[in-house]
């Protein structure tokens, strides 16, 4: 598996994690956005931006 499909995979393990979390009716926007969702969130937004990369150095969208 390439390194971008791991990352991938990866988002979307969280996301399936994240409705589970939102649809149990336990969602609370001060875990969320300060507790400890925080750090879930931070570690999506590394995973997207290097996709991001990924896909832009295989298009030479840069260059």
């Amino acid at each position: 598996m390439s390194r971008k499909q791991e990352l991938i995979s990866e988002m979307l393990d969280m996301q399936k994690k994240f409705i589970a979390y939102e649809q149990s009716g336990e969602f609370n926007a001060e875990d969320y956005y300060v507790g400890e969702w925080k750090a879930y969130r931070e570690r999506y937004q590394e995973l997207a931006t290097e996709v991001r990369e990924i896909a832009s150095t295989e298009a030479n969208f840069w260059k």
